[in-house]
């Protein structure tokens, strides 16, 4: 489960988010790229824009839930 106090740094502010768990596996960004992108230097993925449509808040969601070791939180839900 994603934990509020291990988020990386540079991410939005806003009920979605990633935490140091982060494996850099792809998942997020390829199923929700209008909000995950991946921070090149660290090799971690972070949420770059807050979903602001329902389509995006769905794909959020998908990829919350498929996150192979649970590094995506959302503290609205």
């Amino acid at each position: 489960m994603a934990d509020k106090n291990n988020k990386h740094p540079g991410q939005v502010a806003g009920p979605f988010y990633v935490d140091t768990q982060c494996i850099d596996c792809d998942l997020c960004r390829q199923t929700a790229p209008a909000n995950f992108t991946r921070n090149e230097s660290g090799g971690f993925s972070y949420v770059y824009k807050q979903p602001t449509t329902p389509e995006e808040e769905a794909k959020c969601k998908q990829a919350k839930e498929e996150c192979p070791v649970e590094a995506i939180g959302n503290d609205g839900a």
